[in-house]
């Protein structure tokens, strides 16, 4: 596995991290706990070192899963998670980002990962209610006393991140990414380059979309998350399914599975990108990390993007009042 650096933060980590949140929250019942702990430490043993969580995710649930698969070998790896939200009853109950908050926040985090330091702590969601500078400003405290190493900002726009970099250094950024969702590309990763922060990408196989596996008929239970996401409606798959025959298409070509090229297309955009798929699948963890191992050329990316150019995409990405938390 090959390494990258979170911008110039001094974070490296592998070029392809795992996000973990569909072992236990968001896309159905939660996997079975033994065999998400032997999935996680096989990422291990096949080279993965940066492994994405969120005290969200669960709630709690996904922290813990993460603390006890990776106990065997914490100095080994990255861990990030997030903090943001209240929650009542065991369920989200909005944004909540006071610093006092954070530090609770971060108290529960450490307690559920078991361990001293959290290397890579994310604000999940912009606050409206409370200033950047603030949170920037509980997050450097924590940094000072040694329970985290680095911090981020999660689907924030320029502004923020501009603001909160002055107060304490943001060493990456998350954000979605990928074929089907590159407004990034815009304002983000030009800003980033700027400020030398790092990127990484969340749903960079489009919720599973860009691998092929999803057509017109396909159903997603009211526990999968898909199942609310304007991009994931029946007429909304089918008009999308030319980007995917563009994909197959590039695979077919390169002997690759079109999940490996949408990776390999994502790697091949900067180097400072560390997209995050996440899986229940062992076979689909190998697959997704023997992205690294393609290198597509400048008249390989000449071409897809091209092509790409010319796709108009349907439906939104999120809901409506879940798109309001985003890019502010």
């Amino acid at each position: 596995m090959k390494a990258r650096r979170l911008g110039n933060s001094g974070l490296e980590v592998s070029s392809i991290g795992l996000g973990c949140m569909g072992m236990s929250y968001a896309y159905g019942p939660a996997a079975e706990k033994k065999i998400m702990i032997k999935l996680i430490q096989s990422a291990v043993e096949h080279g993965v070192t940066f492994f994405d969580t969120a005290e969200i995710y669960g709630p709690y649930t996904n922290e813990a899963l993460l603390g006890e698969a990776l106990a065997p070998y914490r100095d080994e790896v990255a861990i990030a998670t997030k903090f943001g939200f209240s929650f009542k009853d065991g369920k989200e109950s909005g944004l909540d980002s006071r610093p006092e908050h954070i530090k609770q926040a971060v108290e529960g985090s450490l307690k559920r990962l078991g361990t001293e330091t959290i290397d890579l702590l994310y604000q999940h969601r912009v606050d409206p209610n409370v200033p950047i500078e603030e949170v920037a400003g509980a997050v450097k405290e924590l940094i000072q006393e040694g329970k985290v190493r680095h911090w981020g900002l999660s689907e924030a726009g320029v502004e923020t991140i501009r603001r909160a970099h002055k107060v304490q250094p943001v060493a990456a950024v998350q954000s979605e990414y990928s074929m089907w969702w590159r407004r990034p590309e815009e304002e983000l990763l030009p800003m980033l380059e700027e400020l030398g922060i790092g990127f990484v990408p969340f749903s960079p196989l489009g919720k599973g979309f860009l691998t092929g596996r999803f057509d017109k008929h396909s159903k997603f239970d009211s526990t999968d998350f898909r199942s609310i996401v304007p991009r994931f409606r029946s007429e909304n798959l089918d008009a999308n399914q030319v980007l995917v025959d563009l994909i197959k298409k590039v695979a077919t070509e390169r002997n690759a599975t079109p999940a490996q090229i949408a990776l390999a297309w994502l790697l091949a955009q900067k180097p400072w990108i560390v997209p995050i798929p996440g899986t229940t699948k062992l076979e689909r963890l190998i697959e997704n990390l023997g992205s690294v191992n393609i290198e597509l050329t400048a008249g390989d990316l000449q071409d897809i993007n091209s092509a790409l150019s010319k796709i108009a995409i349907a439906g939104d990405r999120y809901p409506e009042e879940l798109e309001k938390r985003t890019g502010r």
